[in-house]
């Protein structure tokens, strides 16, 4: 990190499309580099829910051919470009440098690839600025997990916080330990609790209602708890093929019993996620994302750790990581670091992204 002092605002927008596909989080935002420290402040941002179409064409990408599979990164690309065209234009924003985190298709860090739909040049081209995507691959090349890359934010942005814990498709935490950032994604959420609340005709279980109503399966959150990836050492990180190939075979004799299997999951997770922040050490953590407006799992979470759960504002519950991956981009931009080989595994810390210009 340069450790002069700047002057110079830089105006970035982040995009950010999760795992759980609630829709495309956009936030302009600005930074400056002032003796050591990152200022910021999040201008405007907003949720832009998929239409249909591409909902159902996000969630089928992983099952396509290769030719298909192209097109639809570079569809997507445009998709993008047009949505950050109007959104500065619209609300009349200031915009230096678009950073884009894409959509997960696949997360394969130990075969050595990661793909993320939402190709940069298309961006770049609809809406007129330069734009930093794929920060993942990079640091997967250089043997790294790919994931989490919010922690350098984290340490960045709130240093103040003894640990973040974000939760959302999946649940990650990231701490300082000994010097070293720390992350690691600790369990599914999202990503496992929304397609159960569908298959009642629910686009979401909204506050964990339907969670709440339910009872514990017997012998399954044992099962759960007993699946080899949490008592794996860190660097890990979690992805659509492992829930196919750990979670989605315990799940299916239970779906006659909808609400009970949500209570039991949100049992698992909010154990899982307690036990991570025990053994953080941290006394105060900033907790952002959807799944914090889960009633359940937040009561659950707070009853097994000690730690001070702090919920900041909605703004930064929900555009937290879009901030932090514009953040990320600018590093990028910059040629400084924006992976810590702490977190992920990688050799050495190093600039992750694709720069495409207009």
């Amino acid at each position: 990190m340069d450790t002069r002092t700047e002057t110079k605002t830089y105006h970035v927008t982040g995009l950010m499309s999760g795992t759980s596909l609630d829709g495309l989080d956009l936030a302009c935002c600005t930074f400056s580099y002032d003796g050591g420290i990152w200022n910021w402040r999040i201008l405007r941002a907003e949720t832009l829910p998929y239409p249909a179409a591409w909902k159902e064409r996000l969630e089928n990408m992983q099952y396509l051919s290769g030719r298909e599979l192209i097109q639809g990164h570079v569809d997507y690309g445009h998709y993008l470009g047009q949505a950050v065209r109007d959104f500065l234009e619209s609300h009349r924003l200031p915009c230096d440098l678009v950073s884009s985190h894409g959509h997960t298709i696949f997360h394969r860090p130990d075969r050595g690839y990661t793909f993320q739909a939402g190709e940069g040049s298309a961006i770049a081209a609809e809406c007129g600025r330069p734009v930093v995507s794929d920060l993942r691959s990079g640091d997967v090349a250089r043997g790294g997990q790919g994931a989490p890359l919010v922690p350098l934010g984290d340490r960045l942005l709130f240093g103040e916080y003894g640990a973040c814990l974000n939760i959302g498709g999946f649940a990650n935490l990231s701490f300082e330990q000994e010097g070293k950032r720390i992350a690691y994604d600790i369990c599914p959420v999202n990503k496992v609790l929304n397609p159960l609340a569908q298959r009642m005709g629910l686009e979401y279980d909204r506050d964990g209602e339907v969670a709440a109503g339910g009872s514990r399966i017997s012998g399954l959150l044992e099962t759960l708890d007993r699946l080899g990836y949490y008592a794996a050492p860190t660097p890990k990180s979690l992805g659509e093929e492992w829930l196919r190939e750990n979670i989605d075979p315990l799940l299916i004799p239970h779906h006659d019993r909808l609400n009970d299997l949500m209570h039991t999951l949100v049992l698992h997770m909010a154990g899982q996620i307690a036990r991570a922040i025990a053994g953080s050490g941290a006394v105060k953590v900033l907790a952002t994302g959807g799944g914090v407006y889960h009633r359940l799992l937040l009561e659950q979470i707070r009853k097994g750790c000690s730690a001070g759960i702090i919920l900041p504002s909605d703004e930064l519950v929900q555009f937290k990581e879009a901030l932090v991956f514009a953040l990320l981009g600018l590093l990028r931009y910059r040629g400084e670091d924006n992976v810590l080989a702490s977190v992920t595994g990688a050799g050495a810390g190093h600039p992750s992204g694709a720069l495409h210009l207009p």
